[in-house]
């Protein structure tokens, strides 16, 4: 059984940190979504953390920008190159059929390419497009004075509020995809085992799912 470094200290840190506040904003989402109106008024403590949250995840999305993409050695871990793009239709299927009659991954990862096309697609779309939209909506509920009353005038509001409760939904979604994939590794545990250490474990396992 041999061991592979994939995840350095840094990561490590910002993915549980990050876990952290998703699940804490979903949380504070959810009480003020289903609390009624009283929530929404600016006294709210709930509606205090929620924003706070929000800038902390804005925070920590942008580090991880900034980590992830300002050395090319990390960045290509995340960039979709051709040979991504086909081998999309064969790590689908290992997924969907092979995984559950004792079919080999495709893939395996390794210092120089850590994630399947799969994995790419996902962590590109939600560090890229979903968190980033996520943030700009709810930044516009921020009590802005001129920019409040812009969107007031425009009706605006109420598309806004929709598309940011559009967006938690689907990182519920995501989050609940990537804690089953987290699952399939050599044991139940050992791609979280990873996320803790910084070792992925090699041999036996036909799962890849490797953190962020």
């Amino acid at each position: 059984m041999s061991r592979l470094y994939l995840h350095p200290l840094p990561l490590r840190l910002w993915h549980w940190l990050t876990a952290a506040i998703v699940i804490s904003l979903l949380g504070t989402g959810l009480h003020l979504r289903f609390h009624g109106i009283a929530a929404l008024t600016p006294y709210d403590p709930v509606l205090r953390w929620h924003k706070g949250l929000g800038l902390a995840m804005v925070a920590v999305t942008v580090s991880w920008l900034v980590y992830a993409m300002a050395d090319p050695s990390r960045r290509r871990h995340y960039m979709l190159r051709g040979r991504d793009l086909r081998g999309m239709a064969a790590q689908a299927r290992f997924y969907l059929f092979a995984m559950f009659t004792g079919g080999e991954n495709p893939f395996r990862p390794s210092a120089a390419e850590k994630y399947n096309p799969l994995q790419k697609l996902a962590y590109g779309g939600v560090m890229f497009i979903l968190l980033p939209l996520q943030a700009l909506t709810g930044l516009l509920f921020m009590d802005i004075p001129l920019l409040r009353d812009q969107l007031l005038s425009a009706k605006l509001i109420g598309l806004f509020d929709a598309s940011h409760v559009l967006f938690s939904y689907l990182l519920a979604l995501y989050l609940i995809v990537h804690l089953y994939m987290s699952t399939l590794g050599r044991t139940w545990f050992s791609h979280i085992k990873a996320m803790i250490t910084g070792y992925e474990e090699e041999g036996g396992g036909g799962q890849d799912e490797v953190g962020q």
